[in-house]
Formats: C-alpha cells, structure tokens, sequence
C-alpha cells in the first residue's frame, strides 16, 4: 500500500496570506467581479461612492491632525501625497501651481492586484478630488496614465480650477461647498 507522507505543520506552510494580501485580493476580486457583471463603467461608480466617503474621512482626519479647517493648495498637495505613502503608494509631485497639482505614481497601494482593474482608480479619483474641493472648493481629476491600465506609472492631474485646459481634459470634476460635501460629476 502506498502511504501518503504526512501532513506538515498546517502554521508552518508557506502560504502567502496576511490581512494586507487577503484584503488587495479580496479588493481586486470585488472590482473584478463588478466589471464583469455590471461593466467598466458601472463598477468604476461603485468605487467611486466608496472613495468620496474615503476621501471625506481621510480629509476629516488631516485636517483634525493639523488644527485646520481647510488646508491651501501647496498644503492638499503635501496631503494626496502622504495620505499614498501611508497606505504604501510611492506617489510624488511633479510640478504645483496655481491651477493644477500633476502628480506621479511609481508603486500602487493595491500593489499587483491593480493589474486590469482600472474601476480601482476611482479611489484615487475620489480620494483626491473630494480632499481638494472640500479645501479649496473646486477639483477636477484626469488619470492620465495608470499602472491598472498596463502603465509602468501613475500621472493624475488635479486642477484646481477651472480653466481652458481643465476644460478640455477628461475627467471628473468635484465641487466643495460650506457643509464639505464634495459632489461629483463626469466631465
């Protein structure tokens, strides 16, 4: 009779899971699942509902941190870019002015698991677009290039105004107000 050798420690088998890795997964799965179901666009506004709250609270946070009821354009750049590091994205400024923030990205948060889930990068979208309208009442978000997208990096624009070129890019535009609710619509 053969025998099956047996079983090794069950705790000692290298099984890659931890809660970071289920949770990406579990993530990617969701955003997956969406996009076959109910299409691109459909999940990209599930994701979205979830960013803006995100991003309501993550500004709360900040700003509740800082002694600050609302931050100045230089200071929601430093924030879109610290708010990355901590959740492990390597996001950076490439150039801040008056009008817009242009920010790179080498590293996604959702590590690997962005990979052909592009609805993902409503969080970011939302995220960032509801932060600086609640600061400085108006944003619109281009993602210009995106590692879910088969990019190498990431380049999001965050205007801060509207201008001729917010004008012509495609994006979403967010609209602070005096309650901090910021509302959203395609552009």
């Amino acid at each position: 009779m053969n025998q099956k050798p047996p079983l090794p420690v069950i705790h000692r088998l290298p099984v890659d899971l931890d809660r970071d890795n289920f949770m990406r997964t579990l993530l990617r799965e969701l955003s997956g699942t969406l996009q076959d179901v109910v299409g691109l666009d459909e999940a990209a506004g599930f994701v979205s509902i979830v960013g803006q709250r995100m991003g309501e609270r993550i500004n709360q946070i900040y700003r509740e941190q800082a002694f600050r009821d609302r931050f100045t354009a230089g200071q929601v750049g430093e924030v879109l870019v610290d708010l990355k590091r901590r959740i492990e994205g390597d996001f950076y400024i490439i150039s801040q002015d008056d009008e817009k923030i242009v920010l790179g990205n080498r590293v996604c948060p959702f590590g690997d698991k962005v990979r052909d889930r592009p609805a993902l990068c409503m969080m970011t979208s939302n995220v960032f677009g509801v932060i600086a309208s609640t600061n400085l009442g108006y944003a619109k978000v281009v993602i210009e290039q995106a590692i879910a997208r088969g990019d190498s990096g990431c380049r999001v624009v965050v205007y801060l105004k509207p201008t001729a070129e917010s004008d012509a890019a495609d994006g979403r535009e967010y609209f602070g107000d005096d309650t901090d609710s910021g509302d959203t619509i395609d552009a």
